[in-house]
């Protein structure tokens, strides 16, 4: 197991209560009884003159969007526009955030902007302070967010949203173990957020092992100030933002169109796929979460539809 068991556990405990707010904040957005739903703040509303597409049509439109991304990533990267990009994720966490806190404050008057107001110093000290308690406390809040935005897109302007969904997570799994196992661009783009943007789009848990707990210790008692005494070498647990939201999206669909046990199963499925990944992953490796996460939710939607 490349984590430990307390970490491991954390990983999967934040991750699965992700997908249960992002459950709760899409029904809030894109309820099953449309008439009980509210619109996406801040504009984020798709227009309703959008006549719906087939599935495949919004699939190939969402790849070549989803490759321009990749690209424009690449070419900030390659450039180092730091600012830039702390600046785009400033803006994305904050609308994020607030979306998800105005799912939960909407009985309030102007909750829009009470939620706002709550957003943007939690974007702020996300992303320019580097806290590690506010970073992965505020990712609970970031997904669900996002994850409206995308379920109440596909609801709008396309006549198949779970066909569409369905395609994207085996182009999004086929995409990342190209990128992990062949390109290594995962690799290279999380060494980048972390060491040079000092900004992680995900869950990011650093932690100590126990060779090096016993170094720590053997130093203190010693009260040695020799730094070359003993090497600390630091863990680090990180799940991938992409890993987090797209089983969101996959589960709010299934929820509106099917209904919350099914929903339910399919965030379960998730979850023991990425807990199995985690149990059978070895240190100094490194592997593409979305091929599980995306089998596990195929499986458990299989399941789900043969018994409800």
């Amino acid at each position: 197991m490349k984590h430990t068991w307390v970490i491991t556990l954390l990983l999967l405990a934040m991750f699965f209560v992700t997908q249960m707010l992002g459950l709760f904040v899409i029904n809030q957005y894109s309820p099953r009884d449309q008439t009980l739903g509210q619109e996406l703040p801040y504009g984020m509303e798709p227009p309703k003159e959008v006549a719906p597409r087939s599935a495949f049509d919004l699939v190939f439109s969402f790849a070549i969007a989803f490759a321009l991304v990749v690209v424009l990533m690449l070419i900030l990267t390659k450039y180092r526009a730091e600012t830039f990009l702390r600046l785009w994720f400033f803006a994305v966490v904050t609308l994020a955030i607030g979306i998800t806190l105005n799912s939960v404050l909407t009985y309030l008057p102007n909750s829009s902007l009470l939620a706002l107001v709550i957003a943007l110093p939690l974007a702020f000290f996300k992303i320019f302070k580097r806290n590690l308690l506010v970073h992965n406390i505020t990712e609970l809040f970031v997904y669900p967010g996002i994850a409206a935005i995308f379920v109440v897109m596909l609801m709008s302007w396309t006549t198949s949203p779970l066909t569409a969904i369905i395609i994207i997570l085996i182009l999004i799994s086929i995409y990342d173990m190209y990128a992990v196992w062949h390109a290594g661009f995962m690799q290279k783009m999380a060494a980048y957020q972390i060491q040079t943007l000092k900004v992680f789009t995900g869950f990011f848990v650093p932690y100590i092992g126990k060779k090096e707990k016993k170094i720590i210790s053997k130093m203190a008692k010693t009260k040695s100030k020799n730094k070359t005494d003993g090497k600390v070498k630091v863990g680090v647990a990180i799940l991938g933002g992409g890993d987090i939201v797209f089983p969101i999206i996959l589960a709010g669909i299934v929820f509106i169109q099917i209904g919350i046990i099914s929903a339910l199963i399919v965030s379960l499925g998730a979850t023991l796929a990425l807990a199995t990944l985690f149990y059978l992953s070895e240190k100094g490796k490194f592997y593409p979460a979305m091929p599980f996460i995306t089998t596990g939710c195929f499986v458990a939607l299989g399941i789900s539809r043969a018994f409800t």
